[in-house]
């Protein structure tokens, strides 16, 4: 190449920086004046909006939670293991006679040890075992005990009832995510929380959402901004997305170091109007909610919300809806709008509960519940159980926290909500994404393929996760390396190249801007420091934000040509620096274009999604790309 080539490359990076600063200095005004508007206008209610998932709620209530002591009694009795001197088969009759209660052999593999167990009242377990101890012919008797794989579930003493996330493998996600930073907007009855100042609506703390964060909301029924729950309905919602866990109390949430924030459009009965509802979803959007959950339901359809819906889509928020609780076919709004994703509901067994609607609006099952059922034997009805607020016997509400059992598919949406939390940490932030990985990694359930009754089949947060890891970074890589292998032979074919192969300062900088170690979070989890620090290597550079700063919306000036450009800038002049810079760009452009096709990201102040941010990846990744082809020339 001649000099004059090497003055227009150089007179190109300098107004480079110039382009790529006047975007930015452009959104960032933008974004200023969007976040100043604000609001919503205010619309004459309709038909009021029922909280349909009461017409089947059973609930159960619970004593607050049991001391470890107290769980065998929750489970309807003890075991206990008595173990037989292995010449003595003749004293399984005896010993039944003796003590009054049958003995089985504790498995198939248990006859020639002699090993058998017996199921007892907790409070006569003692007696029985004296009694078989001082038997000839009986080596020991002991109670049977529990054990657990080490750092496996969480150590809330009531998670033992929450079947409903063995249903959906929710501990196969924990490792990975747990929905930190993102903010899910619960748009009910309430929260109960207590804001600890006299002369105003009495609020409590549940015990349980002591270590939740919830973040500012607002009280649409009311019209202030003490949004508390006069009903409970909230509250349990709220439970099951982000309960505290690991608390060594009560029971534990899917999404639970999610932040909730609490919108109240119900009034104690359950009951509210749609311009309530309307504005809640856009306050929920305004307020940089990422998913929004809509426990509740009307057989009447109002354009209201369902302009609100869609404006809260347009701002990049998923939004997720029960499907109804009265058993047939009839669409239930908000559930069958467009960009929400409607949840049906489940019992233990995975089959469609009988109050869960079905239909052609159906995209989901998750676990909702059935309380007049105790298919898993446990003692206790087959609700979904969360920490909330007891009910009197005339049906209003007691200001007393209470674990209870509740069904209906307002239990299974939260699911969904939480789900989708979860996939927001790992940096999907578009909601039609997040909605397609959600759907195509469900459990086929029903008849093959979609179905009425489950939609796509039942959520399942473990194979949503690894699937998105793993097809994103696959995806990912692939493309950074074919782009590799296209500049180097498109260069040397030119004789344009400055080096005849890439070097290890090159692939550095290419495994970072590709995020080449992305199996690392999906092998050794996100916990602790060195979780954070897998979870950082585990993304393209343009990701790190969401890691750095726990942001759930891609920032623009990641997801750009920016930080190749200061790589440029730093880096050029250095020998080893234009071959890293080299690997950088083309790993960066590489990301940035796959996400044009990919849909995976939303990107942050661009308003919409869609056709814009595909224009700003597709504009910023040729950027990259010719950035790195300049560091690679010879000369």
């Amino acid at each position: 190449m001649d000099s004059s080539s090497d003055k227009r490359s150089t007179v190109w990076l300098k107004h480079a920086w110039k382009v790529v600063f006047v975007i930015a200095l452009a959104l960032l005004v933008w974004k200023a004046i969007e976040h100043s508007r604000g609001g919503s206008s205010e619309l004459e209610a309709l038909d009021p909006v029922v909280a349909g998932q009461e017409r089947f709620v059973a609930v159960t209530d619970f004593i607050p939670t049991p001391a470890p002591a107290d769980l065998a009694s929750a489970r309807g009795g003890v075991d206990v293991l008595v173990n037989l001197e292995d010449d003595r088969d003749d004293l399984e009759t005896i010993l039944e006679q003796k003590v009054g209660f049958e003995l089985t052999l504790n498995s198939e593999y248990s006859d020639e040890a002699n090993l058998f167990r017996l199921h007892v009242p907790a409070s006569e377990a003692t007696a029985v075992i004296d009694a078989l101890a001082a038997f000839d012919g009986v080596e020991y008797a002991e109670v049977d005990g529990e054990m657990t794989a080490f750092a496996s579930g969480p150590n809330d003493p009531l998670y033992i009832f929450q079947w409903n996330f063995d249903q959906i493998n929710a501990e196969g996600a924990w490792p990975q995510a747990t929905g930190k930073g993102v903010v899910v907007a619960i748009i009910d009855t309430g929260v109960a929380f207590e804001d600890g100042k006299k002369g105003r609506k009495r609020g409590i703390l549940v015990p349980d959402l002591k270590g939740t964060v919830l973040v500012a909301g607002y009280d649409f029924v009311d019209n202030d901004v003490f949004p508390y729950d006069q009903h409970g309905h909230g509250t349990h919602v709220a439970g099951t997305v982000a309960q505290a866990t690991n608390n060594d109390y009560g029971v534990a949430g899917l999404a639970y170091d999610a932040e909730i924030m609490p919108l109240r459009v119900l009034d104690g009965s359950g009951r509210g109007n749609f311009g309530d509802v309307a504005d809640a979803i856009r306050f929920a959007a305004d307020e940089d909610a990422n998913v929004i959950n809509l426990s509740l339901g009307s057989f009447v359809p109002s354009r209201e919300v369902e302009s609100a819906i869609k404006y809260a889509h347009d701002k990049g928020l998923v939004v997720v809806a029960a499907a109804g609780n009265s058993g047939t076919n009839i669409r239930s709004y908000p559930a069958a709008f467009d960009h929400v994703i409607a949840v049906a509901a489940t019992q233990y067994d995975r089959k469609a509960t009988f109050y869960s609607n079905y239909g052609k609006y159906i995209d989901i099952a998750a676990p909702g519940g059935n309380t007049l059922e105790d298919q898993n034997g446990d003692g206790k009805p087959d609700g979904i159980m969360q920490e909330t607020l007891k009910r009197g016997a005339d049906g209003k509400i007691v200001f007393e926290p209470i674990f209870s059992l509740y069904m209906g598919t307002s239990m299974a949406a939260p699911h969904v909500a939480a789900a989708a939390a979860l996939l927001i940490q790992e940096g999907i932030t578009n909601p039609d994404k997040v909605e397609e990985v959600l759907t195509q990694s469900a459990a086929d359930a029903g008849s093959e393929g979609w179905d009425e009754h489950y939609g796509h089949g039942i959520l399942d947060v473990s194979a949503a996760l690894q699937q998105h890891q793993l097809h994103t970074g696959l995806s990912r890589l692939l493309i950074a390396l074919v782009m590799v292998l296209l500049v180097f032979w498109r260069m040397r074919k030119r004789d344009l190249l400055e080096v005849s192969r890439p070097g290890l300062s090159f692939w550095m900088g290419w495994g970072l801007g590709a995020g080449a170690l992305f199996v690392l979070p999906m092998l050794f989890g996100q916990a602790g420091l060195s979780g954070w620090a897998f979870s950082l290597l585990g993304r393209p550079f343009m990701a790190w934000d969401t890691v750095l700063f726990a942001a759930h919306g891609q920032n623009p000036l990641f997801a750009s040509g920016l930080p190749v450009l200061l790589a440029a800038g730093l880096l050029l002049g250095l020998k080893w620096g234009r071959q890293w810079t080299g690997g950088f760009a083309l790993a960066t452009a590489a990301v940035l274009l796959v996400e044009v096709f990919r849909h995976t990201i939303d990107v942050g102040w661009i308003p919409g999604v869609g056709l814009l941010d595909q224009s700003w990846l597709a504009v910023n990744g040729a950027m990259a790309l010719i950035i790195g082809m300049l560091a690679l020339r010879r000369g």
